[in-house]
């Protein structure tokens, strides 16, 4: 995993390795159990596959992306492949970098490994949160660099986990999580063109990278003295109204001005994933009002001060108003001009909505709709079962 140009810049293998040392040990589960766990994953996600295509009108033709139930250790193994094949511009732009640079070569493989270890602490820290995940950047082999068809990953130590932490029903929630990962792999598989978009974006963000030291640490030091003065005028760190975080602090303005459009194509993803469950739920699992409520209410506090302040440094609660406001776009578009209506924010890049139009969600449907016919589309559909 560290052969190819660029990618000794990050020491793949000390990161997987990193990772599995400081993962932390899922919940007791006997064999017979993980064996029975495993299997009804595998039957949710080929039954959410159909619960999902039936709702949303989206045909993903014959999806044979594969879903992969894994354990902690094989969510992080599977993300340090990711990770490779999406940072590669960037890997390639720090090695041009490098090779101008005295002692380069010194310093590159101190950075590797100061990288991997890193990587695989984050990955280590994050692989006992995720309960699933659309790998879209998937590569095509373990051990291949190009891009992949995508695939399903089901973390079922974390699924167990929640499900006893929340004193639910075990099968409702199982299916309830498949329904919301099956959402995703159906919005990439259904439409060809998405990934391809983000990927170009994330390019575009890691190509605006600053490689040059002194610029990266003067940019560093804007912004540590930025989020002190906001912390000494009365920030606490934990709320939505703090400013941003220490990263989004530390990217250019180009970068600034990507990441909002990502963040819109992201809130999509989520918000239409969240309103699947929630459409989908209550003609299939019994339980789900209980199961939403709970789960929400410990998705919104974490699981302690720890989390929550590095939830804020790293940007991760921008995930959690994602869901938000996502949810929140698609249900008022759903309700203006009914799924069908909703689902032209599918035909091409131009019809995504942008960061403003995700908090407007009408402004998206005068944009692609115009004025004069979302009152007939929305009467000709009707409210659907979400609402």
């Amino acid at each position: 995993m560290t052969s190819g140009n660029g990618a000794d810049m990050i020491d793949w293998d000390l990161a997987v390795a990193t990772a599995n040392r400081l993962v932390r040990p899922g919940p007791d589960v006997g064999r017979d159990e993980a064996r029975a766990v495993v299997a009804e994953l595998r039957a949710h996600a080929k039954t959410s596959e159909e619960h999902v295509r039936a709702f949303t009108g989206l045909d993903a033709g014959d999806n044979d992306t594969p879903v992969l139930v894994v354990d902690r250790p094989g969510w992080a193994r599977a993300n340090v492949q990711g990770f490779r094949h999406v940072l590669r511009p960037l890997l390639d732009k720090v090695e041009e970098r490098r090779e101008t640079m005295p002692g380069g070569a010194a310093l590159g493989a101190v950075g590797g490994k100061v990288t991997g270890l890193e990587l695989g602490t984050l990955l280590a820290f994050l692989s006992s949160r995720v309960l699933g995940q659309y790998e879209t950047f998937a590569p095509q082999t373990p051990g291949a660099t190009g891009r992949g068809p995508g695939r399903l990953l089901l973390v079922a130590p974390n699924i167990v986990q929640v499900e006893r932490e929340l004193g639910v029903d075990p099968h409702d929630f199982r299916l309830w999580v498949c329904l919301h990962e099956e959402t995703h792999r159906t919005q990439f598989t259904a439409v060809p063109w998405l990934r391809d978009h983000l990927e170009q974006e994330i390019h575009g963000f890691l190509g605006q990278t600053e490689v040059d030291p002194s610029a990266v640490l003067g940019r560093l030091r804007e912004a540590v003295s930025a989020f002190a003065g906001a912390r000494r005028a009365g920030g606490t760190g934990e709320g939505e109204g703090d400013g941003p975080s220490l990263v989004e602090l530390v990217q250019t303005p180009e970068q600034r001005e990507i990441l909002g459009r990502i963040t819109a194509v992201m809130s999509l993803l989520e918000g239409h994933a969240d309103f699947v469950m929630d459409g989908v739920g209550p003609q299939v699992i019994p339980t789900v009002t209980e199961i939403r409520e709970k789960f929400a209410e410990r998705r919104a506090q974490g699981t302690g001060r720890f989390d929550l302040a590095l939830r804020k440094l790293l940007g991760m609660d921008a995930k959690l108003r994602q869901y938000r406001d996502g949810e929140r776009f698609v249900r008022e578009v759903v309700g203006r001009v009914g799924m069908e209506g909703f689902n032209r924010v599918w035909t091409s890049p131009n019809t995504l909505p942008t960061k403003a139009e995700v908090a407007d969600p009408g402004s998206w449907v005068d944009r692609v709709h115009g004025r004069a016919g979302t009152a007939d589309e929305a009467g000709a559909e009707g409210p659907t079962d979400a609402e």
